[in-house]
């Protein structure tokens, strides 16, 4: 059974953060800039939450409150679950299917060590999978 911690392996141990202090237009600027959808809210070393592109939609927006003025804290997801390099990616695919969430922060001992999407998840095990049947392939013609 394939890991988060092989997954991380394949990915650049990049993890884009903001403090929850920070307004929604800031954090959406960073969030361009870095062509993500998801951005870790950090009180110094420790997660205190997620803001993604959904939080946006349906608590901004639909809410009619203006990206300038409101901080990260009033609009974030708090205490976001989270994954540990331990855990199976078939753990991570029901997790994010049964609670309709897109990404995963991965911890270790109380620090943040990374993100895994479901689109990571996906092509994680769509390259694992053409390994094991490229593998099965030239098993059966040698």
């Amino acid at each position: 059974m394939k890991t988060v911690k092989q997954l991380l392996s394949t990915k650049t141990a990049q993890i884009f953060s903001v403090s929850a202090e920070t307004s929604v237009l800031d954090a959406l600027s960073v969030m361009m800039e870095k062509n993500i959808s998801a951005l870790l809210i950090l009180k110094g070393s420790q997660l205190s939450g997620i803001f993604t592109e959904r939080d946006y939609a349906r608590k901004i927006i639909l809410k009619g409150k203006t990206s300038a003025d409101t901080p990260l804290n009033e609009v974030m997801t708090a205490n976001p679950i989270t994954v540990s390099t331990s855990d199976t990616l078939d753990h991570c695919m029901k997790t994010m299917t049964d609670r309709h969430i897109r990404h995963l922060p991965v911890v270790e001992d109380n620090q943040v060590i990374g993100m895994v999407s479901i689109g990571d998840v996906v092509k994680f095990i769509i390259e694992d999978q053409k390994q094991t049947i490229s593998q099965l392939e030239g098993y059966i013609n040698s």
